[in-house]
């Protein structure tokens, strides 16, 4: 036997039905061409930014590179825009080094502790943290230089982090521990010999002799 007797039936039953759920495949069909075009919108406009991000980024370089200290102000500001991006990374590394030049290092302090604390990208982090290391043993700051190295643990950047961590305790008259950090600095080197560390290492060895060796009667 037929569901419906009639045609009559069965149109009632069709309307009835879209009445019911009608809506709900209407919404369906409009949350679906919004998820779609909203998707390729923000598709578009993360591209989008993306391009003015680094044609903004080179410009920033650009009078950086022309205008040295003098556009010290205007990259920081660029930088305090880009934070949470690669470019802000990289602007931060570019404007420590040129601060490092016009021997400003509080500012190159200040831009490589933001990137090797919180820079947003992972490759820079270990960077940043090794470059802070070493400006903060020119500021004459070994603890806090030590304590920069102690948060690069990047397997790849082992080598370099074991010849700073020489050069801070040299530094601080710590010369047996400087020479230990330089060995592990040569025996962890992927490189090859490495002529300044070897030579460091040597001169260490050179004056731990002549302290050892004995006085003359």
């Amino acid at each position: 036997m037929d569901v419906y007797n009639s045609e009559e039936q069965q149109v009632e039953a069709i309307k009835s039905w879209w009445q019911e759920n009608g809506k709900s495949i209407i919404a369906g069909v409009v949350i679906g061409f919004v998820g779609l075009f909203g998707w390729r919108y923000y598709n578009s406009y993360v591209k989008e930014q993306s391009e003015v991000s680094a044609a903004e980024y080179q410009q920033t370089m650009q009078l950086l590179a022309e205008q040295h200290e003098k556009s010290f102000e205007s990259v920081a500001k660029f930088i305090a825009n880009h934070g949470s991006d690669t470019y802000g990374d990289l602007a931060a590394l570019q404007l420590s080094a040129e601060a490092v030049k016009a021997n400003k290092l509080e500012l190159a302090v200040e831009q490589l502790r933001r990137v090797a604390e919180h820079g947003s990208d992972e490759e820079f982090k270990p960077v940043a943290g090794i470059r802070l290391a070493r400006v903060l043993l020119a500021m004459n700051k070994p603890a806090d230089a030590l304590k920069a190295l102690d948060s690069v643990t990047a397997e790849q950047y082992k080598a370099t982090v074991a010849e700073v961590r020489g050069d801070v305790l040299l530094a601080s008259a710590q010369p047996e521990k400087a020479r230990e950090a330089y060995a592990a600095a040569l025996q962890a080197s992927k490189n090859g010999a490495n002529p300044v560390l070897q030579m460091k290492l040597d001169d260490l060895s050179v004056a731990s002799d002549k302290v050892d060796a004995p006085k003359a009667k």
